[in-house]
């Protein structure tokens, strides 16, 4: 059974658990994996985000920084500026809260400057990749802020993950370092009814450790936490559908990506961060209709 939370945004309430919340995925990047920096331009990027919302997507998360392997450093300091970060983004979420003022709009990123610069200008959640971790700054910010957070559990950067040393027991030890940033965010002075937790597929986890953390996803359930679950496009899923030794493109991931995301759902997610809003958004109310008999 998935538990139902209600998770204190900025300005609002979201009922966690009745249905699936879709957060559509809008990278506002040149470097994107997943898109390939289509969404670049601020037109574009503001045409796309629209048609997210029109397919059904309760949140939009605008990042402008990709967290693809070799977009980032192995160093402690940004790829990217929060004075870039900001000038990719803003545009962009102003444009999409004039014209749509009540779509709730995520900021993807782990800086507390650009945190608080979109928050101030609308956003009604901070979701960081790094869990509060790669600024020292953001855990402060975002308790002043009083907006929804995602912690999501990341191994090392992306520069790192092909050098990580395997996991042995993936699930604990994502289950227990996501305890401890929740722990750490509270201590800081964030709510508990503002985070939401995410396992990070993908994220510092190799081919073999994304399977087992999404069998048994509903290990997760015992945080006491909401749950966000990330799996589209991923390179897992290109590695399982491959063909003639070499995996499918993000493009021709849709269908192992709506399998993965049912898989999350039945587990107790509940959001799941897509790229095919309306896809998902149907596959969702599939996965919902069982997910409300148990």
């Amino acid at each position: 059974m998935r538990p139902h939370f209600t998770w204190q945004l900025r300005s609002r309430a979201l009922e966690l658990g009745r249905r699936t919340i879709i957060m559509g995925v809008l990278n506002v990047t040149p470097d994107s994996f997943s898109d390939g920096g289509r969404f670049f331009e601020p037109q574009a990027a503001i045409e796309h985000g629209l048609k997210l919302l029109d397919e059904g997507a309760d949140i939009l998360d605008i990042g402008g920084e990709s967290t693809r392997p070799g977009a980032m450093a192995a160093s402690a300091g940004p790829a990217v500026s929060a004075e870039e970060e900001l000038r990719r983004v803003m545009p962009v979420l102003e444009e999409l809260l004039g014209s749509r003022p009540q779509a709730i709009v995520s900021i993807d990123t782990y800086k507390a400057q650009v945190a608080r610069k979109a928050v101030e200008a609308g956003a009604e959640i901070a979701n960081d990749v790094s869990g509060l971790q790669w600024d020292a700054a953001m855990a402060s910010a975002l308790a002043g802020l009083k907006c929804g957070v995602v912690l999501m559990h990341m191994r090392g950067r992306p520069a790192e993950w092909r050098t990580l040393p395997p996991l042995p027991e993936p699930v604990g030890l994502v289950s227990r370092e996501l305890r401890r940033g929740a722990d750490a965010a509270v201590s800081a002075g964030i709510t508990r009814q503002r985070i939401v937790l995410d396992p990070g597929f993908g994220f510092g986890k190799s081919f073999e450790e994304n399977y087992p953390l999404l069998a048994h996803f509903d290990a997760l359930q015992e945080l006491r936490y909401p749950l966000l679950a990330g799996v589209s496009r991923k390179s897992f899923i290109g590695r399982t559908l491959a063909t003639n030794g070499n995996d499918a493109p993000p493009e021709e991931r849709l269908y192992g990506s709506l399998a993965a995301m049912t898989v999350a759902i039945l587990k107790g997610a509940h959001i799941v961060r897509v790229h095919d809003v309306k896809a998902a958004v149907q596959a969702a109310k599939i996965a919902d209709a069982i997910v409300q008999r148990f």
